[in-house]
């Protein structure tokens, strides 16, 4: 026997809670038969066209034939092993893959390998070694410019092309014009004082050469 709860009418028919979820169970059913088909469609779209291009990647010049929708990105992580160039956000909104591209500094998560091709390209790997330190990397350890770490190397990239533009004035300016680089962990008065510190300290090498 059935309840007065366990029917309805929708148009003139009859409608039972049995058929009722009968049917959603075959709806479900047919929405996972359409997904599995649109990944199995996407999973057999054929790769990009190859394309050759030539970097110079921390000084170092190298030849490449890749698809061409290989972003700059993925071929210093994939290729070149370079982790040092973060994956953020992958939108160019956060800064943890800034690198210099011919001293500019650029989202290599937005820029493809092939935009870059005859190009020079500076990762945090290139900027210094263990034994003599950036400027800036030694400023950003002196002044406290980073806690967990993993914005830093984009951080470091976007203050040298900073200083580089000549865009690191007062303190005002500088916010501005990192406000491309996003730190979670808030240490942006560090990073703010490191590159017054490796500021100064260039003008100073300038000046004495």
């Amino acid at each position: 026997m059935t309840s007065p709860s366990d029917t309805s009418r929708q148009g003139g028919a009859r409608v039972t809670r049995r058929g009722l979820l009968k049917g959603s169970a075959a709806s479900g059913v047919a929405a996972i038969g359409s997904y599995r088909a649109e990944a199995q469609a996407a999973d057999e779209t054929p790769g990009g066209e190859t394309v050759d291009v030539t970097l110079t990647i921390n000084g170092r010049e190298q030849a490449f034939s890749l698809d061409a929708r290989t972003t700059l990105l993925d071929l210093l992580r994939e290729e070149q092993d370079l982790t040092g160039t973060k994956v953020g956000c992958n939108h160019g909104q956060c800064g943890a893959c800034t690198v210099l591209l011919d001293g500019t500094r650029i989202n290599s998560c937005l820029t493809l390998a092939a935009m870059a091709d005859g190009s020079e390209v500076t990762t945090i790997e290139g900027l210094g070694t263990p034994d003599e330190l950036h400027p800036m990397q030694q400023a950003f350890i002196e002044n406290d410019g980073f806690q967990c770490g993993y914005c830093t190397p984009g951080q470091i990239m976007s203050a040298v092309g900073l200083v580089a533009e000549g865009h690191a004035g007062d303190e005002a300016e500088i916010r501005e014009y990192m406000s491309g680089n996003l730190c979670r962990c808030g240490a942006y008065k560090g990073i703010v004082e490191a590159i017054r510190q490796a500021r100064d300290e260039t003008r100073e090498r300038m000046e004495a050469t």
